[in-house]
């Protein structure tokens, strides 16, 4: 298990390989996850000693690369040849060429089912409510979300690696089911306003200190402690909770925010600002927003 380290200072940590810490990068792109190779735009977590607690997860959560591998069986990607190809929108479909596969998004081989209605085009952000890289694009999410067009379906999905991800994702899912969105983007907020004051980010050393903090944290916020409970162990988040799971394997989720299009295509900050020059602010952001436009425009044509 990694030495620990003040929680502000691994929040600070970004773009950190499976095997050693990394100098954070200029801009805030994808957090990766550990079964792959050091990323160059990202941050992420080194998996913990079987024994560890929740509170140990949040102190390793940023210090090294996200990590996923902690021997469960993952579904194996498709093949990279025909199978991809025949996976990839026709250059043509795409404005101007300016979009190259296995550059700036992927083919997801597999393909995965939606679950939107049909006419519709799904967008799914993975995400991790202590991860400085997602925090740092839900102004430009927020933006888009305003002017995105009406065919299109936003869902979100918490990514469900190690104990620390779990513990956000039940909180997320919980303060949905009480239908207080609105609570989920304080959420957001707080997490991050604790870590960088060196606290814990709404978990504690136990599942039952996790429950009791996050408990706390929702009747400050107008839910009574009976509801929040009730929803905390629900049916629905525990229904919620196991697809969560099965989408971050789906989607070989190797970083986050991560982003699915229509069942199909994958990509994130680096990937779609991969031409972006460094010293540019917020290029890979915008391009991000720009790439998911066009795939999904894409989509609804055909």
């Amino acid at each position: 298990m990694l030495r620990a380290l003040p929680l502000a200072a691994l929040l600070a940590l970004s773009a950190c390989s499976r095997q050693a810490p990394a100098p954070p990068p200029p801009a805030p792109p994808a957090a990766p996850a550990p079964s792959t190779p050091p990323a160059t735009q990202s941050e992420t977590t080194p998996a913990p000693a079987p024994a560890a607690t929740v509170q140990n997860e949040t102190q390793q959560a940023t210090a090294s690369q996200e990590s996923v591998d902690n021997g469960a069986e993952r579904p194996a990607r498709g093949d990279a040849s025909l199978e991809q190809m025949a996976a990839l929108p026709a250059a043509a479909q795409l404005p101007d060429g300016k979009w190259k596969p296995g550059v700036h998004y992927d083919p997801l081989v597999p393909a995965q089912p939606t679950s939107v209605a049909p006419g519709k085009v799904e967008v799914v952000e993975v995400l991790w409510l202590a991860c400085p890289h997602c925090y740092a694009l839900e102004p430009y999410i927020g933006n888009w979300l305003k002017t995105k067009p009406s065919y299109v379906e936003f869902v979100r999905v918490p990514v469900m690696w190690q104990p620390i991800h779990r513990a956000h994702a039940r909180l997320y899912y919980a303060l949905d089911a009480l239908g207080r969105q609105d609570l989920i983007a304080k959420a957001f907020d707080t997490i991050h306003d604790l870590a960088e004051r060196k606290l814990p980010p709404l978990v504690g050393s136990s599942d039952d200190e996790t429950f009791r903090v996050q408990q706390q944290f929702a009747t400050q916020n107008g839910i009574s402690a009976d509801d929040f409970a009730k929803a905390y162990n629900s049916f629905t988040v525990s229904s919620n909770l196991q697809r969560a799971e099965q989408l971050t394997q789906r989607y070989h989720v190797e970083g986050v925010p991560f982003f699915v299009v229509n069942g199909k295509y994958t990509t994130d900050v680096a990937k779609a600002g991969h031409d972006c020059p460094q010293t540019t602010p917020s290029c890979g952001e915008k391009k991000l927003i720009e790439l998911i436009g066009d795939l999904v425009a894409t989509e609804h044509r055909h």
